[in-house]
């Protein structure tokens, strides 16, 4: 896999504690939505024992100009260095990894069940699916604590308008600490939940992704409700 320099362009909070990172897209850089890459630092003026590289989803859909990376930021070393990291300076990507790609037959739907950062992924794959016009059906459940913690949320929202296939739900589990009006879904993802939106859970092809506690327990509601194991396709997002 080739190795990539890339500069830093500029950044911005997306939500509460979450920056996003766009960068210079390299000349040759090819990869699918859904992938990721390992970004290393070069020469911070800071580590930690966990070292100068980090695995970041793409965010950016293939079409965009720009590589977006986007994550909470923790106290850590690495991510005090690129929260303060000016415009114009570099890092290595190695890149593209991962298979959490949208699937080819059109026939079937694909659902996205996601939370918190686990979001990155999805809005690569959603805003290539509407570019490209592909004709699968698409649902994406996105779930957080509060609106002003979903990062892009305003993307996926306002694509639900551009495209008839797909299907936005974003759910909130604690809108008493919001001070943001809300008019979508409260709670946890549910099999009920699912239910108000699709017909039959065993048709579609699901992708997971999102903190190791919600992976399982979106795992855990597919399999009782008789969902293939072949049918889910999961990626964690720990440590972030």
């Amino acid at each position: 896999m080739p190795i990539y320099k890339v500069k830093l362009k500029c950044k911005r909070e997306i939500a509460e504690g979450t920056m996003a990172f766009h960068f210079e897209k390299p000349a040759g850089f090819v990869y699918k939505a859904g992938q990721f890459a390992d970004c290393t630092l070069i020469n911070p003026t800071e580590t930690d024992a966990k070292g100068n590289t980090r695995t970041f989803s793409l965010a950016s859909a293939t079409y965009e100009d720009d590589i977006i990376f986007a994550t909470r930021m923790r106290d850590t070393a690495f991510k005090r260095v690129l929260k303060t990291m000016e415009a114009g300076t570099e890092l290595t990507l190695d890149s593209p990894h991962g298979s959490f790609t949208l699937h080819n037959n059109v026939s079937v739907p694909a659902v996205f069940l996601t939370g918190g950062i686990g979001i990155t992924p999805v809005r690569s794959i959603v805003l290539q699916a509407i570019h490209d016009k592909v004709t699968h059906r698409i649902l994406v459940f996105y779930s957080n604590t509060r609106p002003e913690d979903a990062a892009f949320l305003d993307n996926l929202m306002d694509s639900h308008d551009s495209n008839p296939n797909y299907t936005f739900v974003g759910t909130m589990t604690q809108m008493e600490k919001s001070s943001c009006e809300w008019q979508g879904e409260t709670g946890f993802i549910s099999k009920a939940m699912l239910l108000k939106y699709i017909d039959d859970l065993t048709l579609p092809i699901y992708y997971i992704d999102g903190p190791p506690a919600m992976v399982n327990a979106m795992r855990q509601i597919l399999s009782e409700a008789g969902v293939d194991d072949d049918n889910i396709r999961t990626e964690e997002f720990s440590g972030y």
